[in-house]
């Protein structure tokens, strides 16, 4: 099979390895000749960063780089590439790299034409309507990591420095004009990266799958994206140069990110908090916390990941398909409690309080009470899948 294509949904997406080489086309067919490249400051310092920049120049395009970005990111560094944004006189932004580089790059893009200050336009009813949206730049994406699947989201995650939350703003512009999904650029993803990313792809393509909202389209793409993480995760981490592992993991997390405009769950719900509180990586949190959110929700998901596993061909229903979570984190790396992370039980009545007024909490199969939160929080730090 041939893993190049292109794709219009749910934006324009230029897939397959080598594509890179159109980034320069993509800017000008959105309207940028004088993009601001949003990155974190790691990939900022790697020749294939350099090439790429030294390509667009090649190319006539006036570009240059913002890389002020935590592996957290706060609402300071978006205030510093919008600063940089208008000091330079940008007229779009280039969002490269994994969740965080994307995210604050695509909020730079909407930042810098408004007003209105950030917290204003967090997804929360109809509060996106506040933005001028005419402001809002365009923007082309290109991701470095299979993971978030920011490159075809409508939203970004900062984390509100003053409260330790994180915080999810939301327009449908921030859904990038076009697309550049080469999985060249994912090769160098060392493996517990790999693994974590991949765990944050999985997690998103399992919660749309079990919200209960009603969106047939979206459970479609989440459950195909399921089996691609089962096919392919494990390739990938293991071997890194592996193109075909890489490519089906860029579209998994990019059908991860596409489904769950059905709502996502408990899982976010809890690794927000923890990762606002602690620091702590995100896609890591998620492959901890997902079968202790699984065993939690089972008596309203039970039917549906029986589905889901004879899909994926696993054996014995739900319990095969929690055999498989736990046997894949092992597998690939990852920790099997928050107390491996570094995490305590020090701060759990914070977390359960943050977690229940999430927005991911909503749209949870079972709207769990913060005590509720609490135990499953608790579960996690021990190790106790309580069956």
């Amino acid at each position: 099979m041939t893993l190049t294509a292109n794709w219009n949904y749910p934006t324009t997406v230029r897939f397959g390895a080598g594509r890179i080489s159109e980034l320069g086309k993509a800017c000008r067919d959105a309207g940028i000749t004088k993009p601001l490249l949003g990155t974190d400051p790691g990939l900022a310092r790697l020749p294939m960063v350099q090439a790429i920049i030294d390509n667009l120049k090649a190319e006539g395009l006036d570009v240059a780089v913002f890389s002020e970005v935590r592996p957290n990111p706060v609402e300071a560094n978006v205030v510093a590439g919008v600063e940089a944004y208008r000091r330079g006189g940008h007229d779009g932004v280039i969002a490269l790299g994994g969740g965080s580089g994307l995210d604050v790059a695509k909020t730079i893009a909407m930042m810098q034409g408004q007003t209105r200050p950030l917290w204003d336009f967090e997804d929360i009813g109809d509060w996106w309507t506040r933005a001028n949206a005419e402001a809002i730049a365009p923007i082309v994406a290109v991701p470095t990591t299979a993971g978030t699947g920011s490159e075809v989201g409508r939203a970004t995650v900062i984390t509100n420095e003053a409260t330790h939350e994180k915080k999810i703003i939301f327009h449908p512009k921030l859904l990038p004009r076009i697309v550049i999904a080469d999985p060249e650029l994912t090769v160098g993803l060392p493996p517990m990266l790999t693994a974590a990313t991949g765990m944050d792809a999985l997690a998103h393509n399992l919660e749309a799958y079990c919200a209960p909202g009603y969106h047939p389209m979206a459970a479609g793409i989440a459950v195909e994206g399921m089996r691609l993480c089962r096919l392919w995760l494990p390739v990938a981490t293991a071997e890194g140069t592996n193109i075909e592992a890489r490519a089906n993991m860029l579209a998994a997390s990019s059908m991860g990110a596409t489904a769950f405009q059905r709502g996502l769950g408990a899982i976010h719900a809890l690794s927000h908090p923890f990762g606002g509180l602690y620091d702590a990586h995100h896609g890591t949190l998620n492959g901890v916390l997902m079968p202790y959110v699984l065993v939690a929700n089972r008596p309203k998901i039970e039917a549906l990941i029986d589905s889901a596993a004879s899909y994926l061909g696993l054996r014995d229903g739900f319990r095969g398909f929690l055999d498989w979570i736990v046997a894949l984190r092992s597998e690939i790396g990852i920790p099997n409690t928050l107390a491996e992370m570094g995490i305590d039980d020090g701060k759990l009545d914070q977390v359960a309080e943050m977690a229940v007024r999430d927005p991911s909490a909503g749209s949870n199969p079972i709207l769990f009470t913060q005590a509720e939160y609490r135990d499953i929080a608790e579960r996690a730090i021990k190790g106790d899948l309580g069956l």
